[in-house]
């Protein structure tokens, strides 16, 4: 969440005051009561997305905000995705992620915004972390949130069980099958919990050195420590000294591979792995949509892959 300048502050409203101004019309039919058969839902970043389509089905129309293959931490919204946040019935955003659609949801989503930030209590930036006294990770959010919930399937079941009740509210009358595909979702993501937990019962090392710390929910519910060369903000450059800081913890863990994500550039992870003799490897933090499959089949390549790091039997 990387911290707005004030032209940037300025630019965002500017587009909200349009889309205000009667820029909702050029929503391509997002309006709400465009399609009386379907819930009119916008989704802010792909894990959202999923949620809503699996538990919404073919009683929901979702417009995802963030486009595929752009980062999503630091989305602007155009005219025409403010008149789509317009004129939604049903917003699924999570305060804090997005500035931007923040910005929109508090000048545009009235009571149709469903926070999911608010489900659960979210973790501290710490989290899942390894740390040594003295360290400086340079951190921007230091003492904030973790927004990264979805990397623990358990919590994503729950904030899917919330939604479904959201949904009803909107369209009582298909309330129950609502429910029975947040039910059968829980059942998926349990199963991949209980896949994490066997997988990442025995390895031979828990540290996972990551490009930044996203993975602060998967560490903690599966016993890894997370060891991150950046901050939440993926764009953030490290310091050189931060950079020798995590070369030398991950010697000192005996660390073969350096994780860096699908969105942003490897470059960093590469200069940490040529300096500890390590390979790198992509960690999914499915902030946008995967490339091949969902949100399942990418957490299930992300096991793998940490299987594979960790030497896990």
């Amino acid at each position: 969440m990387t911290v707005r300048s004030a032209p940037r502050a300025l630019a965002a409203a500017t587009v909200a005051l349009l889309g205000l101004g009667g820029l909702a019309a050029c929503s391509d039919g997002g309006g709400g009561g465009s399609d009386p058969d379907r819930v009119d839902v916008v989704a802010a970043f792909y894990p959202l997305q999923f949620l809503a389509e699996k538990i919404g089905g073919d009683a929901v129309r979702v417009t995802n905000l963030a486009k595929p293959g752009a980062e999503p931490h630091d989305l602007e919204l155009n005219p025409r995705q403010v008149g789509q946040v317009a004129d939604a019935e049903l917003i699924i955003y999570l305060t804090g992620f997005q500035p931007a659609v923040d910005e929109a949801v508090e000048q545009n989503g009235g009571d149709r915004a469903f926070d999911v930030a608010g489900v659960q209590p979210l973790l501290d930036t710490a989290a899942g972390g390894h740390e040594h006294e003295g360290e400086e990770h340079g951190h921007e959010e230091s003492g904030g949130k973790d927004p990264h919930l979805w990397l623990d399937p358990t919590r994503l079941a729950t904030v899917g069980d919330r939604l479904a009740e959201r949904l009803a509210k909107i369209d009582p009358d298909r309330a129950a099958d609502f429910t029975a595909r947040a039910a059968a979702l829980r059942t998926e993501l349990t199963g991949l919990d209980a896949d994490y937990t066997r997988g990442l019962a025995t390895c031979q090392r828990r540290e996972i050195v990551t490009s930044h710390t996203a993975f602060g929910y998967l560490a903690e519910h599966y016993r890894l420590e997370q060891v991150g060369i950046t901050g939440l903000s993926p764009d953030a450059e490290p310091s050189p000294q931060r950079l020798a800081e995590v070369a030398k913890e991950a010697r000192e863990h005996g660390a073969t591979t350096i994780f860096f994500e699908t969105l942003v550039s490897p470059k960093v992870a590469e200069t940490v792995a040529r300096e500890v003799g390590a390979k790198t490897a992509v960690l999914d933090p499915i902030e946008g949509p995967p490339a091949d499959g969902d949100y399942l089949s990418a957490m299930r390549a992300n096991l793998q892959t940490l299987r594979t790091a960790l030497d896990c039997s």
